[in-house]
């Protein structure tokens, strides 16, 4: 069924009460429900004759065969990484040191400008309304970062990188805690970005600027972002360092609490694990991430068993939140649940949740987005469910994890703008910053000490050619 005809982008963006044929509430998916949207925020919300009766005369439009969902939460994002991440294919761990370092590192504002505004639109693409940036390697101020996200409209957390450790050179700490205070007030009241500050990973600080950043962001009420327990090498060197483990470490330091968000945390002690638990220290699984890059998997579930508050994250591989929820349900199964004969594995409405309610909280926007409820910023999906793929539907959250697509995804709404309609902006040609980024991205990879250990797969087929060729 040709869809065009039920709404235009026009209507959505003037409708005042939303009457979609599902609403995906706290509780879980329901029907014959409406939402009032008013100043960008959800203001009212209740079955569709009492919305009506509530605030008769006001615009409504209905949205059958439409789910209207909370937009998702990427809760670990990389956004100056755009240009590179196909170059990482195959590559063995650590790849920052091979990679990021030596790309982000060559990126002047132009570059950030781009790169940011190309991982915004895939991430609206993706589903995501809100992304976590851990933080860049450039040494060029965030304002390009902030103009470009705001451009397109997405919400994001922004990490500033506060290490103070370069080779074996302890910095002056000085400034750089003085850059990342100014960073805390620079956007603590903007509308679409909310300050973070980061440590790459804690061997890249010393132990006091791994406290006193953490501290910062504690007082500040903003989320303290590291890497952490994700390459066994790096586990190996903070145990010939310290005798500890890093999620160990930071806890001996003082680095360790509600204010942290940690990503991936895939190779983590049962000891580790209670440890999170009992500091309030909250976790981005990276499922993706763990696939692409043959990492570990975080123990996600027994986490959340725990009491470990867990978002997901994309770890900028690709921004598609229906792809990452599959994986992280897929991976926890794969890892954890054959072995015992779990068949549920957390069940659908974990890995929903947890990509949305859950990943606006450890980015410290609990109380603004992640869901549809009274006074919350009306940031959400319309999702057509009008497909073969999702028909006849018998349990929607599991479906969204397994089945959905991002082809689905008819409109994508940020602060109670419309920003995507069917995969486009409304607002802006990308065509544009597509040739700009082709031409931009060949010149920085250029211009890097890139060091690749594994050859492109064209590289791979012309040895296999020349190797049957040799045998014949």
């Amino acid at each position: 069924m040709n869809h065009a005809s039920l709404f235009q982008s026009h209507e959505l963006a003037q409708a005042r009460i939303l009457e979609p044929e599902h609403l995906l509430l706290p509780q879980g998916p329901v029907s014959g429900h409406a939402v009032l949207i008013e100043e960008g925020r959800f203001s009212d919300i209740g079955t569709v004759e009492e919305i009506a009766s509530r605030h008769p005369g006001l615009p409504r439009l209905s949205l059958p065969g439409h789910l209207l969902m909370p937009g998702f939460v990427d809760a670990h994002h990389h956004v100056t990484q755009s240009y590179g991440k196909s170059l990482v294919y195959g590559e063995p761990s650590e790849i920052f040191r091979r990679v990021w370092v030596p790309l982000e590192s060559t990126l002047n504002a132009r570059h950030l400008y781009a790169s940011s505004k190309l991982s915004a639109l895939e991430a609206l693409r993706g589903g995501f309304t809100t992304v976590c940036d851990a933080g860049t390697r450039s040494s060029e101020d965030l304002d390009a970062i902030v103009q470009a996200t705001t451009d397109v409209g997405l919400r994001c957390v922004l990490g500033l990188i506060c290490n103070d450790k370069h080779s074996a050179v302890l910095l002056d700490a000085e400034p750089i805690v003085a850059r990342a205070q100014a960073h805390l007030q620079q956007w603590e009241h903007h509308a679409l970005i909310s300050p973070s500050l980061a440590i790459s990973i804690p061997e890249a600080a010393s132990d006091a600027m791994l406290h006193r950043i953490y501290s910062m962001s504690e007082e500040a009420g903003r989320v303290f972002q590291t890497h952490a327990n994700e390459h066994l090498v790096a586990v190996e060197r903070s145990l010939n360092a310290h005798g500890r483990r890093p999620i160990e470490h930071l806890a001996h330091i003082g680095a360790l609490g509600s204010a942290s968000l940690l990503a991936h945390a895939t190779l983590v002690t049962p000891s580790e694990v209670r440890l999170l638990a009992d500091l309030n220290a909250a976790v981005s699984y990276n499922p993706v991430a763990s696939a692409w890059k043959g990492n570990a998997v975080a123990p996600a579930e027994a986490m959340r068993v725990q009491g470990i508050r867990l978002g997901m994250g994309t770890d900028g591989t690709r921004s598609d939140a229906f792809r990452m929820m599959d994986y992280g349900e897929a991976a926890q199964r794969f890892a954890f649940g054959m072995m015992v004969g779990d068949s549920s594995c957390g069940a659908g409405w974990t890995w929903l949740d947890m990509a949305t309610r859950g990943g606006a909280e450890v980015v410290g926007l609990g109380t603004q987005t992640g869901q549809i409820r009274v006074g919350a910023q009306a940031d959400f999906l319309v999702l057509d469910l009008q497909v073969p793929e999702m028909t006849p539907s018998w349990d929607l959250p599991w479906e969204l994890v397994r089945i959905a697509a991002r082809d689905q995804i008819r409109a994508v709404v940020v602060q109670g703008k419309l920003r995507l309609w069917e995969g486009q902006p409304v607002d802006w040609d990308p065509l544009p910053l597509l040739e700009e980024v082709r031409e931009l991205a060949r010149h920085a990879v250029a211009q890097s000490d890139i060091r690749k250990l594994h050859a492109p797969s064209t590289e791979h087929l012309a040895r296999r050619a020349a190797q049957e060729k040799a045998l014949a």
